[in-house]
């Protein structure tokens, strides 16, 4: 199949580059926070602050109890820590190409790097807020947990998903310079419309698979039922098989669009 040649490729590609991403991956980190005073603390700054509003809010302000007689604050930042990551990897993959427009003209530069260098750098703070999140499931009193580990797979699974998203979405914005916008008012829907600081259980249950079409809600869950309802992914094989299917098919389609695009980079650019 030729998305798996591809995929093969493309792998082997950054293995035979490793040097030239890890360098390229620090230098975006870098320039990301390049001039503020607290430089690359804001990276872990505002994700806290934007969890602990939603946390003053929803259980100091509107008295929310535990949820699956989990602490509120440990329920939500299982949901919001991954949200971080996806949001951040997808809105700064989309203008990838066109922040790197020099290296666009580059014979010698695989263009396609671009997107995976901003995912790269956006991996590499939710990888401190899982540890994160370890810790302070731990302060709570939960002790650590196998299932824990999962959270690996699922994280895999989102960077796979991010991936074919942003090919599409970084090849389009070439030709469409409102892609950015949109892009931007379809996260804050897809925000709203994920279960990530709500229960699907807050509807009736003829609802449910309206939410469970969506994607992300087989990570968000994925994340949860690691921390929280101790599942593994294969006891869900419906919603596992339905994700790939759909994420494969995304991957496919990032990938065709980005390679039928790409010759026509450097013209628009």
């Amino acid at each position: 199949m030729k998305l798996f040649q591809d995929i093969r490729l493309f792998i082997k590609d950054i293995i035979q580059n490793r040097s030239i991403f890890k360098s390229l991956v620090k230098n975006d980190f870098r320039q990301r926070y390049l001039g503020s005073y607290l430089g690359i603390l804001w990276a872990f700054i505002q994700p806290l602050i934007t969890v602990f509003i939603f946390w003053f809010v929803f259980q100091v302000g509107f008295k929310s109890k535990p949820v699956e007689n989990v602490p509120f604050i440990l329920w939500l930042i299982a949901g919001m820590f991954p949200w971080f990551f996806f949001a951040d990897a997808i809105s700064n993959a989309t203008n990838a190409v066109l922040e790197n427009s020099y290296l666009v003209k580059k014979i010698v530069f695989k263009v396609a790097f671009l997107p995976v260098i901003k995912i790269l750098s956006a991996l590499i703070v939710h990888i401190f807020f899982i540890f994160f999140m370890y810790g302070l499931f731990m302060v709570y009193g939960y002790g650590f947990s196998i299932y824990w580990l999962q959270l690996f797979y699922y994280l895999f699974a989102m960077i796979v998903f991010i991936l074919g998203i942003s090919y599409i979405t970084s090849s389009i914005v070439i030709f469409f310079r409102d892609m950015g916008q949109l892009v931007a008012m379809v996260l804050q829907i897809a925000f709203w419309a994920t279960p990530i600081f709500w229960s699907v259980g807050m509807f009736p249950a003829k609802y449910h698979w309206l939410f469970k079409i969506n994607p992300l809600y087989y990570i968000i869950e994925g994340y949860r039922d690691s921390m929280i309802h101790h599942v593994w992914f294969w006891e869900k094989p419906t919603m596992t098989i339905y994700f790939w299917v759909v994420t494969l098919l995304v991957l496919a389609l990032g990938f065709s669009t980005f390679k039928k695009l790409k010759p026509h980079f450097a013209d628009v650019l």
